[in-house]
């Protein structure tokens, strides 16, 4: 049996490491960084990625199962994650695979039934990150909720952030934390601290690893891709039901209306079905306007590639806006002018 690195960049290489993962009914995802695979008389018998700190498209050929590659290809994919500096580290999976990870190191955080399960191989992640979060809860009859990503933070943000204020006794404000926007989490962080620091009900909080993006939920494993959205949801509803809600005392969570996007728009409607089974209240706010223009962070970043800076003065308050006028902003804003993603 012979171990190789996959080159990504090899085209022949990377179509063998896909027919592969597809005979075993996965897909291979495009964030994927990192693949080994195993192989016997020249012919690939088991595959293992990496795509951030998360461990993905780990299969065994049906013929070679019961003789530990899964456990090879796992500690093949630990040790690279290690020498990059990664020791905290995350697996999306089939429920059934719960016990075979398991026995790997990495314990369950949620499974929605069926769909998917999260696993960690941190035996105090989760139950850090709560514990971290503890000392910030507030007394009160009503305790508020909002999670953004805010790339960057608008005057549409602030309005939902202002309305929850005067609505609640305490707002708990959690920044999505990955870095897939391009507005680094740190920037998008401080940018909501500085445009709320006039509010004195709110907290910003950092999402960190259990707020979950759409943009990092892997599908490879789903057969209904119909339904990636919802099961995502579904997955980061329940993780903020069962651990960040009750850890903090809240009881409901602010949403803003989601005119365009259908992602959002479903995500929103499984929060509306999801939540209130933990006791939390799901509050939708009608999108503030500019004119006839739905303010968002999306017109933001297209206002910015186009060139017309002072167009966005009427979308953005003015400590988002004096933070791209400052010599970091200047970089966000060649970056965007460069950039084809919509993030």
């Amino acid at each position: 049996m012979e171990t190789r690195v996959i080159q990504l960049n090899n085209l022949r290489e990377r179509r063998e490491v896909e027919s592969f993962l597809l005979s075993q009914g996965l897909d291979m995802e495009e964030d994927i960084e990192y693949t080994v695979a195993l192989y016997e008389d020249n012919r690939i018998i088991g595959t293992g990625s990496i795509a951030g700190r998360v461990l993905k498209s780990i299969a065994v050929d049906p013929n070679y199962q019961g003789e530990g590659l899964s456990n090879k290809i796992v500690s093949l994919l630990v040790n690279e994650q290690y020498y990059r500096g990664n020791t905290h580290l995350f697996i999306y999976t089939k429920p059934e695979n719960r016990n075979m990870f398991g026995d790997m190191g990495f314990v369950e955080i949620y499974t929605v039934d069926g769909q998917v399960s999260l696993l960690e191989n941190n035996m105090n992640g989760i139950n850090g990150y709560i514990d971290s979060l503890k000392t910030y809860r507030r007394d009160g009859k009503i305790i508020s909720s909002i999670v953004m990503n805010c790339n960057p933070f608008t005057l549409g943000h602030k309005y939902l952030i202002e309305k929850a204020s005067k609505e609640s006794d305490f707002v708990h404000i959690f920044i999505v934390w990955e870095d897939r926007s391009i507005f680094p989490s740190e920037i998008r962080f401080n940018l909501v601290k500085e445009g709320t620091k006039h509010i004195p009900n709110v907290m910003v909080h950092k999402g960190r690893d259990y707020i979950i993006s759409n943009s990092t939920f892997p599908s490879y494993f789903l057969k209904e891709k119909s339904n990636i959205v919802e099961i995502h949801a579904l997955l980061d509803l329940g993780i903020f039901g069962e651990y960040i809600a009750p850890t903090l005392g809240i009881n409901r969570r602010y949403v803003g209306e989601e005119p365009y996007c259908p992602v959002t728009r479903k995500y929103n409607e499984t929060m509306k079905d999801t939540l209130p089974k933990y006791g939390i209240e799901v509050v939708e706010i009608p999108r503030l306007k500019d004119g006839d223009i739905f303010i968002s962070a999306s017109k933001v970043r297209e206002y910015i590639k186009n060139g017309k800076l002072e167009e966005i003065k009427s979308l953005i308050p003015i400590t988002t806006y004096d933070f791209l006028m400052s010599d970091k902003g200047k970089v966000i804003i060649d970056r965007i002018k460069m950039s084809d993603s919509r993030h």
